[in-house]
């Protein structure tokens, strides 16, 4: 006759087992690691004259590629069919260095007029 498997207790309800908890930490804490090495990544291409902090003209052109992809006829203005979904109003680029200016003030949470890798990590306030 075949021998069974002894029968796994399941843990109560509101008890955790110590080491699922300690490798969900572990996860975690590594996650927010590599984002923080990725950020600092991010800092140094945008970083173009490698002083360690972003300038808002910096960032701007950084940020800027996204919309020099999309203009696929290089006309300086997005139509709809140049889109995401091929909707919304045609966008020029001076419109969106200008969004992109006003994202860069609010994410400069100190004021200081430039953007370090924590600023750049945070949401926009």
């Amino acid at each position: 006759m075949p021998r069974l498997a002894p029968a796994r207790r399941r843990p109560r309800p509101g008890r955790h087992r110590p080491g699922l908890l300690l490798c969900a930490g572990l996860l975690i804490a590594g996650h927010a690691l590599a984002q923080v090495e990725r950020t600092g990544d991010y800092l140094a291409r945008m970083d173009s004259d490698g002083d360690g902090r972003v300038s808002q003209a910096e960032y701007v052109a950084w940020m800027g590629y996204a919309f020099e992809r999309m203009d696929v006829d290089g006309d300086g203005v997005l139509a709809p069919s140049e889109q995401p979904g091929s909707k919304g109003r045609p966008l020029s680029l001076e419109t969106h260095r200008q969004r992109l200016a006003d994202r860069f003030v609010r994410q400069d949470a100190n004021k200081d007029g430039y953007l370090d890798a924590r600023e750049l990590a945070a949401p926009p306030q």
